[in-house]
Formats: structure tokens, C-alpha cells, sequence
């Protein structure tokens, strides 16, 4: 008989026949005869999907480019082949013999030429398209950046939007001096969206062993994973932007007000950095990198204890007012 096995996120497995039902006890002990090694592979790859999960969230910074790594323009090809022209239907012994058939075999024809023509139009205008905007890229990568402000704003929030965070996270981002200095707001995830649990796999058995996190080191899972936003949204602003020389990033989280209840935007930290100082780290290396003293290197505003719970504070002049970007 043919029989599946699942592992859920909860370390739950599931023995089931091709119906979904749970296997009998006899049956579930012939697939572990059977399948043991299959079966035991599935259970520690579910265990480093959900370990990963965790690691993910401290390591966010280890993507981070360096600030001479600029966004270069890579031609593109226009992908959508050329229409094909239509193969004209042959009059045939009929079309020789009459002119009715003739005729119809004409209009025929003439339509699926009429139709290819405007197809072909319309392929042609597509590539025209494409072309220009590909032009338009080129420039705005290659020239507008360096000094036109709307085309620093415009490629610095597409960079940021191409960024996969794993949990939700907003910025916002304001260019002043003609390029100079680059303000940037972030709207962080919030402590409760941190993944809570870990696993393992025992080394005898079939089984998927989740534990909670200690609720200090979720707390410090947390302390690493907004630090690392913030380091790797410096760094993008640095490397696309060639003339910024300056960054100045708030990050600030939603949180309930003590005495009230009331939910709120606080700011978690606020940091101001310089071109020339970031240009230090070695960014060939941020895998030994701790990405929160990188960020003391650099003035840096925040009141936070050593396992990483966060008092509100004020944020550098010239941060806390951007306007949305991505």
C-alpha cells in the first residue's frame, strides 16, 4: 500500500495511507522498517527548516553590500519573440477549378495576414517600449543618480523594496543637501512576530523534538534581528547612492504605553553614520561581524539593557519625519 509521512511546525509526525487517515500501528512500524532512513532525512530536514527560520532573523546583515559596490545597469533582453508569418493556404486542385473557392481561399488569406500585421505592431511597439525604458534605466543608474535628487530617491527605494524581509518592515526615506545626507525611518517588526520555538532530532528514533525559547533569548533573537535591519538598510543607502556621506536611521517599533494602554510608535534606537567610517568594515567578513557593537562604532542614540530590552528614546535631529518611500 502506498503511505505518506508529514512533520508539522509543532514537531507533530503523521503516518497516513493515500486517504489522509493515520496508519495503524502495524503499518507505521513496516514504513519505519522499510523507509527508516527516507523517513529519518524528512524529520531532520523539517528540523533545519525550522532552526534556519531562527538563524535567519540574526543574520539578516550578512547581505548587506559593501558602499563601493554600487547598483550597476545589467542589459536586459526583450524576451517576447517576433510574431510568425502566416503560412498562406494553396488553392488546391478546387481553387484552380473555381473562382468561388478561389475567392475564399483569398480572403482567408488576406485575414490572417491582416492579423499577423497587427500583431506584429503591437510587438513591435512592446520592444520600442522596452527599449526606451531599458535606455531610461541605463541613464538613471549610470548618470541621473549622481546628481539628480528624484533619481536618487527613485533608486534607492527600489533597492530597499527588492529586500525579502522575513518579517514585515516599513522604511521610509527622505534625501537632503542635494544628496548629501539621507534620512531613513523603519517601521521594525515587533518582538511578538519572533519565532518562539527550536528543534532537534534525537539521535536514536523517529521523532521531532520543539522546545519554546526562554523568553531572554527570544528578547535577544529580537536585539539582533533590529540591529541587523538597520545595518543592512545603511548599507544599501551607501551603496546605491554615491554622493550620500551621510545616514541618519530611526528605527521605531509600536508599542503599549505602560500607563495608559494606548499603542504607540516608539523609537528603539536612532544612529548617524559617515561614509568614511562605514567604509571601514570589512564586508568581505560580516559572518564574524556582531552586528550591534558595529553599530556603537557609529553616534549612536539607544537605551538598551544587555539582553536586549529597549526603552524609548528620542530620535537624532533631522530623523523621525520622513515621508514614506517603500
Amino acid at each position: 500500500m502506498s503511505a505518506k509521512v508529514t512533520v508539522d511546525d509543532d514537531g507533530t509526525i503523521k503516518f497516513l495511507d493515500a486517504n489522509d487517515n493515520p496508519l495503524s500501528p502495524e503499518w507505521v512500524s513496516r514504513a519505519k522498517r522499510q523507509m527508516g532512513d527516507r523517513i529519518r532525512k524528512l524529520i531532520e530536514e523539517c528540523c533545519e527548516k525550522i532552526n534556519a527560520r531562527v538563524e535567519a532573523l540574526g543574520s539578516i546583515h550578512v547581505q548587506t553590500p559593501a558602499p563601493h559596490e554600487r547598483l550597476r545597469y545589467e542589459p536586459q533582453q526583450f524576451e517576447e519573440a517576433a510574431p510568425g508569418r502566416p503560412i498562406e493556404r494553396p488553392y488546391g486542385l478546387l481553387g484552380r477549378l473555381f473562382k468561388s473557392t478561389r475567392a475564399k481561399i483569398d480572403a482567408h488569406n488576406a485575414g490572417r495576414q491582416a492579423e499577423y500585421e497587427l500583431i506584429l505592431k503591437r510587438w513591435e511597439i512592446a520592444k520600442e517600449n522596452f527599449a526606451k525604458a531599458e535606455l531610461a534605466r541605463k541613464e538613471l543608474l549610470e548618470v541621473r543618480v549622481l546628481t539628480d535628487v528624484q533619481a536618487m530617491e527613485e533608486t534607492l527605494e527600489g533597492s530597499l523594496k527588492a529586500i525579502e524581509w522575513p518579517r514585515e518592515t516599513a522604511i521610509s526615506a527622505e534625501i537632503n543637501d542635494g544628496g548629501w545626507t539621507v534620512l531613513l525611518d523603519v517601521d521594525l517588526p515587533e518582538i511578538e512576530d519572533m519565532p518562539k520555538t527550536t528543534a532537534s532530532v534525537p539521535s536514536k528514533g523517529y521523532k521531532l523534538t520543539v522546545k519554546d525559547m526562554s523568553a531572554t533569548k527570544i528578547q535577544k533573537l529580537y536585539m539582533q534581528h533590529v540591529h541587523g535591519i538597520g545595518f543592512r538598510i545603511i548599507g544599501e543607502a551607501f551603496a546605491v547612492l554615491p554622493s550620500a556621506q551621510e545616514v541618519i536611521l530611526s528605527a521605531f517599533s509600536q508599542r503599549p504605553d505602560k500607563a495608559t494602554g494606548a499603542v504607540s510608535d516608539e523609537y528603539l534606537y536612532s544612529v548617524r553614520v559617515k561614509r568614511a567610517d562605514w567604509a571601514r568594515i570589512d564586508f568581505g567578513n560580516l559572518d564574524a561581524l556582531d552586528v550591534i557593537a558595529a553599530l556603537e562604532r557609529f553616534e549612536l542614540r539607544r537605551d538598551m539593557s544587555k539582553t536586549g530590552v529597549f526603552r524609548p528614546v528620542e530620535p537624532l535631529a533631522g530623523s523621525g519625519t520622513t515621508s514614506p518611500s517603500s
